[in-house]
């Protein structure tokens, strides 16, 4: 199981990567500037940063999102050869200048933990996280000009409100600080894409 392969620990142990808390029994010091003395720590007072501790969020966060990324940049290949509009071009080249460096970061964190990176992505799995299924896939594909731009934009603002839905369950759920930050930028980013791209379904300008 994923929670066991992760480890666990007892509750009456301190939790991994916690800061350290002073207690009643040995004295902490607390160093002091460079060439500064140091002093010793109050009783429940919290020493040093606390460390980044990979949990089963994270490594299930970084699982789902890369083959979720893989979809978009899928997508958003499909427009150099079907849409006119420079517009749908400048989000697909967003798009995919954007997610292909954070699908390499997550790819190398997995393989740190000692896991396999995602070989693909699937259609039909994860669609409650947006994705597009075979079916809309193969209409995107066959679709052409404003017909095209319409459909990539419905899909693409769904899947983006999936991969915001995503992120924010590793933002509430996981430790490691690596995994916690591209979570947060995910949020950020995609969701000012989401706008952009509800102005162009509406034709505002973006």
């Amino acid at each position: 199981m994923l929670a066991s392969a992760l480890g666990a620990c007892s509750a009456a142990a301190p939790r991994p990567g916690a800061a350290p808390v002073a207690g009643t029994e040995a004295p902490v010091v607390v160093p002091g500037a460079p060439g500064g003395e140091g002093r010793v720590a109050t009783p429940g007072e919290r020493v040093g940063e606390p460390d980044s501790v990979t949990s089963a969020a994270d490594v299930m966060f970084a699982e789902r999102m890369i083959p979720h990324h893989r979809q978009a940049l899928e997508m958003a290949a499909l427009a150099a050869d079907r849409t006119t509009s420079p517009a749908v071009t400048a989000l697909a080249e967003r798009i995919t200048s954007g997610q292909g460096p954070e699908i390499a970061v997550m790819s190398r964190w997995l393989t740190a933990q000692g896991r396999q990176v995602p070989a693909d992505h699937g259609h039909e799995p994860d669609q409650a996280y947006g994705m597009a299924s075979l079916a809309e896939m193969n209409r995107l594909r066959a679709a052409r000009g404003k017909e095209f731009d319409t459909l990539l934009l419905r899909l693409m603002i769904r899947h983006h409100e999936g991969a915001v839905r995503m992120a924010g369950e590793e933002l509430a759920g996981g430790g490691d600080q690596l995994m916690l930050k591209m979570a947060g930028d995910v949020v950020s980013g995609q969701r000012a894409e989401i706008v952009r791209m509800r102005r162009l379904l509406d034709g505002t300008p973006s």
